[in-house]
């Protein structure tokens, strides 16, 4: 496969959380571990706080790229106040949202072959004006993408699964859907496969809202009404799509293996599966960007962020699969210089 040969751009997440800790992890064992070419972009004070690791301050991607093994490549972004390991901050989380933008901005010019976003702490980002959902709504907004064109998907080695809605009361659920969104959601899905995974006929799978998939709509009728007509509308433009089935005979292995990723109608849906199978190294990717963009799938861990507790496993999974994706979407486009059609 193609291999993309720029860095990839790390914004570290919340300092005062696991962010740096695991950063430092990666670089430290990027050989056992395939840890591609990166830079870290964040306050370097917090990585020196949690890891003797060499650090090197660089100008650019580039620079990075070009003194890997020296030690881990830096961008500084430091905070108004020192930051400690555990006791998120206002300053923490304006240093996290200023080290995303940097990290973002790199990787839409050009500078980074894609994004890799350590975990936030949301509250702390809400109490300082933050108006998104989370760090994807803002990924989105920056490469001037509408939400209902993003889709967020979690991935691991023998499951990839997409909720339709996300951070909304469970009770919400059945009045955002729509055949509409659930149709935008499987379309992002699919082309997601086909050009960040190199998946080119891809095969989506979607579950039903209700138990037993509505049981004829005894058990209620939005997948009736709703879910099937969405499936129809995805197929007749030519898709692979299936469904909609009960939810609880979805994940297991036999099932798994007949399709590529499964369309969730609700976060929990998704997720639970997904971090029953591989809570270790789930990796949260973004669909529907001009850029690629993953993260870890935890968050910031403030209570054992200090410790040389933290796991890597996750992050190193991410940058993983950026690269992988990165690649993918690199032959995509040598592709379609050359006439080939690769995406519906």
């Amino acid at each position: 496969m193609t291999q993309p040969s720029l860095p990839l751009a790390v914004s570290l997440g919340d300092p005062a959380g696991i962010g740096p800790e695991i950063t430092a992890k990666c670089w430290q064992e990027r050989s056992i571990r395939g840890i591609p070419e990166f830079v870290a972009v964040g306050d370097p004070e917090s990585l020196r706080a949690v890891s003797d690791v060499p650090l090197i301050a660089v100008e650019s991607p580039e620079e990075a790229a070009k003194r890997f093994d020296e030690g881990l490549p830096y961008l500084g972004i430091s905070a108004e106040s020192p930051i400690q390991p555990g006791k998120p901050s206002h300053e923490g989380a304006r240093c996290a949202l200023d080290a995303l933008e940097l990290a973002v901005g790199l990787t839409r010019s050009g500078s980074a072959s894609a994004v890799v976003t350590g975990p936030v702490s949301k509250s702390q980002l809400y109490a300082i004006g933050f108006t998104h959902p989370g760090q994807t709504e803002f990924v989105a907004e920056r490469c001037g993408v509408a939400k209902q064109n993003v889709a967020m998907m979690l991935a691991g080695p023998t499951l990839r699964a997409v909720p339709v809605t996300v951070h909304i009361p469970l009770s919400k659920v059945s009045e955002e859907l729509s055949i509409d969104l659930i149709a935008a959601k499987g379309r992002t899905a699919l082309r997601g496969l086909i050009r960040n995974f190199g998946i080119e006929r891809p095969r989506l799978a979607v579950t039903g809202l209700n138990p037993h998939a509505g049981e004829d709509a005894t058990l209620g009728s939005e997948d009736r009404e709703i879910v099937a007509p969405a499936i129809t509308l995805l197929r007749e433009e030519g898709w692979d799509v299936s469904g909609p089935y009960p939810a609880d005979t979805m994940f297991h292995e036999k099932a798994r293996a007949r399709y590529d990723a499964a369309l969730a109608m609700y976060h929990d849906q998704a997720l639970i599966p997904l971090k029953a199978l591989h809570f270790e190294e789930g990796v949260n990717i973004t669909l529907g960007l001009p850029i690629v963009r993953t993260s870890p799938d935890h968050g910031t861990a403030f209570d054992i962020a200090g410790l040389d507790r933290a796991d890597p496993t996750a992050m190193a999974a991410a940058m993983r699969c950026a690269l992988e994706a990165a690649g993918h979407r690199q032959r995509l486009a040598e592709a379609g210089r050359t006439g080939m059609a690769v995406d519906k």
